[in-house]
């Protein structure tokens, strides 16, 4: 599974990066999780709000902080 968590680097964007290695941790899943914080990158994937989160390519969160367990949620579909 491959995670990317996307932002400029604000303080909503860590706090989504954290929720989701927590997350990741608490399925006890193998998941690359990438920090995306280059704008030309954010561009390219498409993503006009942050914190954003994809899973495998796929918007699941876009614009908002979720918490550790809608993520799991999120992660288990």
């Amino acid at each position: 599974m491959n995670l990317k968590v996307i932002g400029t680097g604000c303080d909503k964007c860590d706090q989504l990066y954290a929720n989701t290695k927590e997350a990741v941790a608490k399925l006890g899943i193998e998941a690359e999780i990438e920090k995306i914080e280059d704008l030309m990158e954010i561009v390219k994937l498409g993503v006009m709000t942050s914190p954003s989160l994809m899973k495998d390519g796929k918007l699941i969160v876009s614009g908002q902080v979720v918490s550790t367990d809608k993520i799991v949620k999120l992660l288990q579909k």
